[in-house]
């Protein structure tokens, strides 16, 4: 089993949440093909301003991998890049395991977690839209709440 750190909007949040499926460009179609059913994902959500306030970014919920990933090109996810809209059609089906009632705020976790190497740069870390992160990091975001 392998745990995944997947990186998405407030917007597109709902969507997944909703709709139970998380979804990737093809510039990550490789990396989303190495997700099986039974794999974790972590759900991160960027720092976001509502009005004058910063709402940092956070940890929302850990969902199972329940599918292998299929292509599907509805458009379900919001994006926008230099290009247009985005797709995400690279997919998989996903069953909630946890969503926190309180978001865990992410940078009181850094010092603990050891996907980040660099940790006063750790803004690098959590670029792609996922990656892949040790058990033990899983654990220290599971444990919370």
């Amino acid at each position: 089993m392998n745990y995944w750190l997947c990186v998405t909007t407030e917007e597109n949040w709902k969507v997944i949440k909703e709709k139970n499926i998380w979804g990737v460009s093809q510039k990550f179609k490789k990396t989303i093909q190495k997700v099986k059913p039974g794999d974790k994902l972590v759900f991160y959500l960027v720092q976001t301003k509502k009005g004058d306030e910063t709402i940092p970014s956070r940890i929302v919920g850990i969902f199972e991998a329940t599918s292998e990933t299929y292509k599907e090109n509805s458009k379900i996810f919001k994006s926008k890049s230099a290009s247009g809209d985005i797709i995400y059609p690279y997919r998989i089906k996903i069953k909630p395991i946890k969503i926190f009632s309180k978001p865990i705020e992410f940078k009181p976790l850094i010092p603990k977690l050891k996907f980040i190497k660099v940790k006063d740069k750790w803004t690098g870390y959590v670029r792609l839209p996922m990656r892949e992160i040790p058990k033990e990091d899983y654990k220290t975001i599971h444990e919370k709440e």
